[in-house]
C-alpha cells in the first residue's frame, strides 16, 4: 500500500506548507501548522474500506418518512451514572469521559462494563495499561468474575480491525491520547493524532451501531486535552469534578445530545470502587453544632434535581498591595463583580481585605443563583456575625442591585423544608402563592432589602 502524502496546514488561515514551520509563511500565526493527511494513492485506501460490509449507499429521506420513536437506550444498572447519560446507553452513541489522573475514570468504566456485560458484549481497550493491571484493578473492584473482552493496542486501524471480528456492543478506548493512526507520521497524542484517531473511532460507532466510550485526559486547567474539535465529535461529554484527596466524586454532563446537560452523579470512592451516593445533599453541608460566621447555606439545581450546598466565606485584613481574591467551587470573575456591588448598593467596600470564597465538597456551582448566598457569607465573614444555620437562601443580584429569580423556586423549597430548613431568603418572583408546610419565605427585590433584613 503506498504511503499517504503528509502536508501540514495552518490552523489560522488554512494555508498548506510541504515541511512544519514555527510560523506560518501566509499570515505570520506561530504554532498554528499541524499534520494533515493529502492524499492517498493507492486504491486499497484503509479509510475507504475500513468499513467494508457495514456501510451501505447514501439515501436521502424525507422527514415524514422518518419515525420520531425515541431510540432505545440499555440502563447501565448505575442509577447515578444512568441519571447523568439521561436514563443509559444509546446504540451508536459516543461519550466522552475526562478527568484528572486517579480521579476514577477507569474505575467507573470497569464497573459499568461488569453491568453492561451482563446483557452486550463488551470490549475494553487498553492503551495505558497491561491486561494484567486491568485484571487485578477488577480483582479489587471484585468483578473477577465477569465477561469482559480486553485488548492492549494502541494503533486505531488494528483496534477497529478487531472490532469488527468481534463485533463488540460496548466498546471502550482508554485512553484516546494514547491511541495512534499509521496515516500521520506525529507521536501520539499530538493535535492530529487525537482528531484523526477519534475520527475513525466516531465513524465505526455510527455505522455499526456500538456504544462507544472514549477516555481523555485533563489539562492543568481542567480542560479537555487535545483539540477543543474533540468535544464536537461525540454525542456526550461527562466531565470528573472534586479534589482526589476527597472520597466524593462528582460526574457533571457538559454536552448530551439524549439529555439534559449540566446533569450531575455523585459518586463516593471506596476500596470497592466508586458507590452511588443517595443523598448528595448531605456531603455538600458541614452541618455545624452551633452557628459560624462566614457560613451559607443555598440550594441549587444542576441538571433535574435540587441539592443542598453550603457557601463559606473568610474575609481577612490584607498586609498586601494586591489584595487577593479567591473563589474555589465558583466564577472568580463573579465574586469580583459580588464584591462590587456590595460597595455600590450595600456601602462596604473591601479593597484593603482578601476574600476567600469555597462550595464545601468540591462542588463546582455553574449557575448565577448562588450570588446572594455569596455575598451573604462574605459579609457574614466580614462582620463576624453568625448566619442561622436553618436558613436557606438562593437568587441572582443583578448589576442594578435587583434580586432576580432562579428556576424551580418552589421545587428549591421543597428540598430545603425537606432537610429541616425553617426559612428562606428567596427572590420575590419566587415567591410560592401556597405557603410550604415547615419553611417561612422572607421575599425580597433589592439587595439593600436584603442588608437591612440582615
Amino acid at each position: 500500500m503506498a504511503k499517504p502524502k503528509q502536508a501540514y496546514s495552518c490552523t489560522a488561515c488554512g494555508a498548506q506548507s510541504g515541511k512544519w514551520n514555527g510560523q506560518c509563511g501566509d499570515c505570520g500565526a506561530w504554532n498554528t501548522l499541524e499534520e494533515i493527511v493529502v492524499s492517498i494513492t493507492s486504491n486499497n485506501n484503509p479509510r475507504s474500506a475500513r468499513f467494508q460490509g457495514y456501510a451501505g449507499k447514501p439515501s436521502v429521506q424525507s422527514l415524514t418518512e422518518v419515525s420520531p420513536e425515541q431510540q432505545t437506550r440499555f440502563s447501565i444498572g448505575i442509577s447515578e451514572l444512568d441519571r447523568v447519560l439521561g436514563g443509559g446507553v444509546v446504540p451508536g452513541s459516543v461519550i466522552l469521559i475526562g478527568g484528572d489522573p486517579g480521579i476514577g475514570k477507569s474505575t467507573i468504566l470497569q464497573q459499568a462494563l461488569a453491568q453492561l456485560g451482563k446483557t452486550l458484549k463488551p470490549l475494553y481497550i487498553t492503551g495505558e495499561e497491561s491486561l494484567q493491571q486491568v485484571s487485578m484493578r477488577a480483582h479489587r473492584l471484585g468483578l473477577e468474575g465477569t465477561d469482559i473482552r480486553l485488548l492492549s493496542e494502541t494503533c486505531v486501524e488494528k483496534i477497529i480491525e478487531t472490532a469488527q471480528i468481534e463485533k463488540p456492543q460496548v466498546l471502550v478506548v482508554d485512553s484516546i491520547q494514547t491511541i495512534f493512526t499509521d496515516m500521520l507520521q506525529s507521536a501520539p497524542g499530538s493535535v492530529a493524532q487525537v482528531r484523526e484517531s477519534a475520527a475513525q473511532l466516531v465513524r465505526f460507532a455510527k455505522q455499526t451501531g456500538t456504544v462507544l466510550f472514549l477516555v481523555g485526559h485533563v489539562t492543568k486547567e481542567g480542560a479537555l486535552a487535545g483539540p477543543r474539535v474533540l468535544e464536537h465529535m461525540v454525542d456526550t461529554v461527562l466531565y470528573f469534578e472534586g479534589d482526589a484527596s476527597s472520597p466524593y466524586r462528582v460526574i457533571r454532563a457538559v454536552k448530551n445530545r439524549f439529555g439534559a446537560v449540566n446533569e450531575l452523579g455523585v459518586f463516593a470512592m471506596t476500596e470497592k470502587g466508586l458507590r452511588e451516593v443517595s443523598n448528595p445533599s448531605a456531603i455538600f453541608l458541614s452541618r455545624h453544632e452551633e452557628d459560624v460566621p462566614g457560613s451559607v447555606v443555598m440550594v441549587t439545581r444542576e441538571g433535574s434535581r435540587p441539592m443542598l450546598v453550603e457557601v463559606q466565606a473568610l474575609v481577612a485584613e490584607s498586609h498586601t498591595s494586591n489584595p487577593r481574591r479567591v473563589a474555589l467551587g465558583v466564577d472568580a470573575q463573579r465574586l469580583s463583580m459580588l464584591l462590587a456591588l456590595l460597595d455600590r448598593h450595600g456601602g462596604i467596600a473591601m479593597y484593603d481585605y482578601d476574600v476567600f470564597v469555597n462550595i464545601v465538597g468540591g462542588m463546582r456551582i455553574s449557575e448565577t443563583g448562588a450570588d446572594l448566598s455569596v455575598i451573604l457569607s462574605i459579609l457574614s465573614s466580614f462582620k463576624d456575625k453568625s448566619f442561622p444555620k436553618d436558613w436557606i437562601v438562593f437568587g441572582e443580584v443583578g448589576l442594578a442591585g435587583e434580586i432576580r429569580p432562579v428556576q424551580n423556586g418552589q421545587e428549591r423549597l421543597r428540598e430545603a423544608a425537606k432537610h429541616g430548613f425553617v426559612r428562606a431568603i428567596i427572590p420575590k418572583a419566587n415567591a410560592p402563592k401556597q405557603k410550604i408546610e415547615g419553611i417561612e419565605v422572607q421575599a425580597v427585590s433589592r439587595l439593600s432589602e436584603v442588608l437591612d433584613f440582615i
